[in-house]
Parts: structure tokens; C-alpha cells; sequence
């Protein structure tokens, strides 16, 4: 059987909410994700207060999640050595992950540093990672374009890729679509040029979309060969640069409705998700 992968991304949907959602608040619902059955939860992340105000009670959540039922594993967001080494403390959290611009301009502005430094960075980050125990699993943010002009093709986003597998040794890969720009023909030829030359690294996707986008935005990732599907329930969070206010990120509940619709089996607990979406709306 396809060993599909689908991760949900509840830190991506708060993380931009400029009022502060509880922290009781914040642990039901994550609580309630966990019955799921997802592959990956990423719940959290270990960055700046003062960049990311919304996060900055990640270790008091984690604290209080319920790990004694679920399969899940446990994702928290770092941008530098320091939130890598704070993460890295906590036993429960299973990856890292690390959004790695192929944007010059995004690069700096995301993580105050030059893609070059940001190398350096995530060269550190990766030890960090090996050393406690965890896997990195590394965005390739603007990964389907940029509004800044900065060089975008297949070719470049297959460098940046070819780098980090090949000389950092990191083999979970996942291709953001940071202002929502990805359409069916750049996902297929993305995902065509980097799968077959990076055979034994997995490959992921983090798409945004509008809601009437969606489908034909999964259908291509999966079609191509991609079995990693990063989404949000319905859609919150995702796109503050996008031109256009419907894009948000990938709604889990209709991407789970899709793969159910064309037989491919998602092996998740369909009650537990409709329970996840109704505890959001207390949430957002």
C-alpha cells in the first residue's frame, strides 16, 4: 500500500492571528487534532516572541498534549541555532523543521540572513537535530515563485534541493507555495524534475490555494509521485503576501474528501477529523 503522509499545520493556521489565542485554548484544539491519525502535527514553533507573538507559548502547549493515544508525530518550527537547541530539549517533539528560502530577498526578510548564511545555519541546525534525536524536515519557501524577481525555474529549485539532500544529508524536503502562486502545470513540472533525481529523499508539498483551486492542486502533486501533503482545516492561515484574500493554505478536510473520492486511502479517522473541524471554529 502507498504510504500516504498528510500533515497537519494548526502553528501555520494560528501563527498569524494578531490576537492572542489562549493557551487552554490552543491545547484542545491540537488535543483534538492528535485523534486524528495524521502522520505529523506540526503544532508549534521555537522562534522570536517578538516575531511571532501568536507561538510564543509553544513549550506551555506542549506540556499539556496527549500523547498516550496517537500515532502522531510531533513538528516545531525553528528559524536559527538557538530556537533548534530550544526544541531540541523536548523528548516528545519528533522533527524540526526549518523554512529555507530559494528567494534572496525572502531569505533575509524571513530569517534576517542571506541564503548562503541561511546554510550555515541549517548545517548547525541539522547536527542540532542528529545530536538529540530528531529529523529535519526543511521547507523550500517560495518554492513556486517569487514577487520580488529574484531567479525562479525547475532548475533552480532542483539545485537548492540537490544541495541540502546531498551535502546536509537532509532527505525530507517539502516545496511551499509561500504566496499561493503554484498552479497544476509548475507542480507537475517541479515534481517531475526533482523526484527521479533525488530518488531516496521524500518529497513534499505545502500548497495554498483558493477554494476553487484545490482539487486540480492535489490531483497534479499526486499524480506526479508526491505522497507528502502538508495541509490546514479549512484553510486558515497561509498567505499574508498573496494578492488575492481567498488564497489560504490547503484545507485538510477537502484534500482528505478528495483522496476518499478517488479511492486512495488516507487511513484516517474520518469522525475524529469532522470533530477537528468543528473544535476550529472555537479557535478562529
Amino acid at each position: 500500500m502507498e504510504n500516504l503522509k498528510i500533515i497537519e499545520c494548526p502553528r501555520d493556521a494560528m501563527q498569524g492571528i494578531s490576537e492572542f489565542i489562549p493557551t487552554t485554548t490552543k491545547i484542545s484544539y491540537i488535543n483534538e487534532i492528535l485523534k486524528v491519525g495524521f502522520d505529523t502535527v506540526d503544532f508549534g514553533s521555537f522562534v522570536s516572541p517578538k516575531a511571532i507573538p501568536q507561538m510564543r507559548d509553544t513549550a506551555s502547549v506542549l506540556d499539556k498534549l496527549d500523547l498516550s493515544k496517537t500515532q502522531s508525530k510531533l513538528l516545531a518550527i525553528v528559524a536559527n541555532e538557538r530556537g533548534a537547541k530550544d526544541a531540541a530539549t523536548f523528548e516528545e517533539i519528533d522533527y524540526l523543521g526549518y523554512p529555507f528560502s530559494i528567494s534572496e530577498t525572502f531569505q533575509q526578510r524571513n530569517t534576517n540572513t542571506s541564503i548562503e548564511g541561511s546554510l550555515n545555519r541549517l548545517e548547525n541546525i541539522q547536527n542540532t537535530a542528529i545530536n538529540s534525536n530528531k529529523k529535519l524536515v526543511v521547507y523550500l519557501s517560495m518554492g513556486f515563485g517569487n514577487p520580488y524577481g529574484d531567479d525562479w525555474n525547475t532548475e533552480t529549485v532542483l539545485k537548492w534541493a540537490s544541495r541540502l539532500n546531498k551535502e546536509l544529508g537532509i532527505d525530507i524536503l517539502s516545496l511551499s507555495d509561500t504566496i499561493g502562486v503554484s498552479e497544476p502545470g509548475t507542480i507537475t513540472s517541479i515534481l517531475n524534475g526533482i523526484l527521479p533525481e533525488l530518488p531516496n529523499a521524500e518529497i513534499g508539498v505545502h500548497l495554498h490555494t483558493t477554494p476553487d483551486t484545490y482539487q486540480e492542486k492535489v490531483k497534479a502533486a499526486y499524480d506526479a509521485g508526491c505522497r507528502r501533503f502538508d495541509g490546514a482545516i479549512r484553510g486558515f492561515g497561509g498567505c499574508p503576501m498573496a494578492k488575492d484574500d481567498l488564497v489560504g493554505n490547503m484545507p485538510t478536510e477537502k484534500m482528505v474528501e478528495w483522496f476518499s473520492n478517488n479511492n486512495i486511502r488516507t487511513n484516517l479517522n474520518l469522525t475524529a477529523l469532522n470533530d477537528a473541524v468543528n473544535q476550529s471554529n472555537y479557535v478562529f
